[in-house]
């Protein structure tokens, strides 16, 4: 008979490292994509930033199942939702234009950026994670700044360079943490 177990807190670090560069690489060819389409919305845009937020949904059940021994599984259920909130509340503001993209995208930023830094200093004794706690409060810090460009800007650039900036994080965390 086969069991399955959370694996222990030294079993934590392979799989994030895993995580974290498959976050890296989606965030850098996403980011790439979302620079050529994002001066305006068009299918290929509002496809991809529906994407991003469901990506992290995906990435945050992963990380859940083998973090359920280590204490930070419940901010990482909190991701999770506010995540999927934010792929539909996207889908609706995409039809009011790119402002309104960037206020859900702003929020959920900001929400996502407090739910990473509280899972990230839960998780400092794994090594890597100061980078997820500077990634964490420079999503809040540039979430804010979303919403209140909203009043001006007229295109996605910021938020490709925002998810790009993430991915380095994810990448350093994983070249840091703990074997």
């Amino acid at each position: 008979m086969t069991t399955t177990t959370a694996p222990t807190g030294t079993g934590v670090a392979p799989i994030l490292r895993r995580l974290y560069v498959v976050r890296f690489g989606f965030a850098l060819a996403w980011a790439v994509l979302l620079f050529a389409t994002a001066s305006s919305i068009g299918p290929a845009s509002a496809a991809l930033l529906v994407l991003y937020p469901a990506f992290d949904v995906a990435a945050a059940v992963v990380d859940a199942r083998s973090s359920r021994a280590g204490g930070s599984a419940a901010g990482l259920y909190v991701n999770i939702v506010i995540s999927a909130l934010a792929a539909v509340a996207l889908a609706v503001a995409l039809t009011s234009g790119i402002p309104a993209v960037l206020r859900v995208w702003g929020v959920w930023a900001v929400l996502a950026g407090i739910v990473q830094l509280v899972v990230a200093v839960r998780r400092r004794r794994l090594g890597g994670q100061w980078a997820m706690i500077a990634s964490g409060s420079i999503s809040v810090l540039a979430g804010a700044s979303f919403v209140l460009m909203a009043a001006t800007a007229a295109s996605l650039t910021n938020v490709a360079g925002y998810a790009l900036f993430g991915g380095v994080f994810f990448l350093v965390s994983a070249l840091r943490l703990r074997r």
